[in-house]
């Protein structure tokens, strides 16, 4: 990182020397925000090598946790209409008289 720092003050020097010209601003916009990205990677704690594998594992588990999300709502929404169905029959069955043939 201190290399990218030590561009980055360079490029100010040369933009001041200069007068600031278009491609000498161009880059030195482009070497503030590698810096400003490498930092914030490395305050999030991706900084590393194996930051890539991380996320990768951290998407896995997050689609995994939707598909189980999507799923167990499913199960309620199916369940919940299985016994509304149910009382509906029970109710058919109480108006026209089928639990009496029950008993």
């Amino acid at each position: 990182m201190t290399v990218r720092t030590d561009m980055l003050a360079r490029l100010m020097e040369q933009a001041e020397a200069e007068g600031a010209d278009l491609v000498t601003l161009r880059a030195l916009v482009e070497e503030a925000s590698e810096s400003g990205a490498e930092r914030a990677m490395a305050r999030l704690g991706l900084a590393d090598p194996a930051a890539g594998a991380d996320l990768g594992e951290l998407r896995q588990l997050l689609g995994a946790w939707r598909d189980a999300k999507r799923t167990a709502r499913n199960e309620v929404i199916g369940w919940a209409i299985r016994i509304g169905l149910a009382l509906l029959l029970l109710g058919l069955a109480v108006k026209t008289g089928l639990i009496a043939l029950v008993r």
